[in-house]
């Protein structure tokens, strides 16, 4: 590979595959010259969008090409781990959409596949580019509220019944369920705000709202997952997946390495859509108040009563482009560290630890509760992904 062009392919175009687009920049050197999908209607916008692309249906036959120095993996989740396993083999530069298998055995098998190709592979956890989240790191890391000690986490989906409950999330087998599919960003985040990783978790969650509906899509029709202000309330939605044994509302604890504590809460049918994180340290506690245009951390660090502006607010600057204009910087970070290497914000290992704690949080709420304890990744590749990882924003 030159280190003036980089040509890429994208493994799943349609849907998040969008993503990929931020990195065609021709005029730099960097070109997306193939892509596969299942979906002919993808693949014919593809090609038309890149005049003289190789679009095909097979995976493996863009593994195949020699001309393709990286590739995207955007496919479904439960397609991950296979996808990314052929890509490494095969020799390429991985970007791997989170999140990063829907097992523990899943991810470890693509870390080791990376480890002993020494294939460098870069997980799309795109929150940790989020402005609002880079704030809080750095205050954080800068002091602003001592030594951290908790973590909480709420999520709010308006649209999670539109989103994960019509199509192949609702299934199981698919995506284990929405404290790793969905969740995996959340404790992502949250582990690298509060500096360690899960080594107990413990949950509990239930099927509470859309196991009621009982219109259901055929099998071979694909469920119609666009948002409307008239698909309310919940038990009004249509149309919904008819495999569907996932929890809508659940709840999670987490012990970190470092003898942090942290909570996480996701329900699938509020009426708003809103996450919001707060670390609270031995001397203050910093808290988001969005995650997009117009969001600002506000930081308690002086005794009081009732105060709901904070002793400091701060806002964070306006970004262009798609998730608070995280999708563009989290693939200029991927092409940048294929072409000259370097520090990245993600973290392979990281994202396995994600998953890990979400799949083993899963157990717990399916055993009523149990704590469970996260295995631990090897020395050698924890230290081998390490290594690339910057340690402050």
């Amino acid at each position: 590979m030159s280190a003036k062009e980089l040509r890429i392919g994208v493994i799943g175009c349609g849907g998040r595959g969008a993503l990929a687009r931020h990195a065609h920049k021709p005029e730099e050197g960097v070109h997306l010259v193939a892509a596969t999908d299942t979906v002919p209607k993808c693949l014919e916008d593809f090609s038309r969008e890149f005049p003289g692309s190789f679009v095909t249906d097979d995976y493996r036959k863009l593994l195949r090409r020699k001309d393709i120095d990286a590739v995207f993996v955007t496919t479904p989740d439960f397609c991950h781990e296979q996808h990314a396993v052929a890509a490494i083999k095969a020799g390429k530069c991985v970007y791997l959409e989170k999140p990063m298998a829907i097992t523990i055995r899943g991810c470890d098998r693509i870390l080791r596949e990376a480890y002993k190709k020494r294939v460098k592979l870069y997980l799309g956890h795109n929150m940790r580019h989020f402005n609002v989240i880079r704030k809080m790191k750095e205050l954080i890391d800068g002091g602003a509220i001592g030594r951290v000690k908790a973590g909480w986490c709420r999520h709010f989906l308006s649209y999670g019944g539109d989103s994960y409950f019509k199509d192949w999330h609702a299934d199981r087998t698919k995506s284990t369920g929405m404290l790793l599919q969905k969740a995996a960003h959340d404790i992502d985040v949250l582990h690298w705000l509060c500096g360690g990783y899960s080594q107990k978790v413990a949950a509990l969650g239930n099927l509470t709202v859309y196991n009621q509906i009982t219109d259901r899509h055929p099998p071979e029709e694909r469920g119609d997952k666009s948002w409307r202000l008239e698909n309310w309330p919940p038990l009004s939605q249509k149309g919904l997946n008819p495999v569907l044994d996932i929890e809508d509302l659940s709840m999670m604890l987490m012990e970190l390495d470092n003898g942090v504590l942290c909570s996480y809460q996701q329900c699938h049918y509020t009426p708003d859509a809103w996450r919001n994180y707060t670390i609270i340290g031995d001397a203050g506690r910093v808290e988001n108040f969005g995650d997009d245009k117009g969001a600002v951390v506000r930081l308690w660090n002086k005794r009081h009563y009732y105060h709901p502006q904070g002793d400091a607010e701060f806002d964070t600057p306006p970004a262009t482009g798609t998730h608070g204009g995280a999708d563009p910087r989290i693939v200029a970070e991927f092409v940048r560290y294929v072409r000259q290497g370097g520090k990245i914000a993600t973290s392979a290992v990281a994202a396995r630890n994600s998953v890990a704690a979400g799949f083993q949080a899963t157990k717990s709420l399916r055993c009523g509760g149990r704590p469970q304890l996260i295995p631990p990744v090897p020395k050698e590749i924890d230290d081998y992904f390490s290594a690339d990882v910057a340690t402050t924003v």
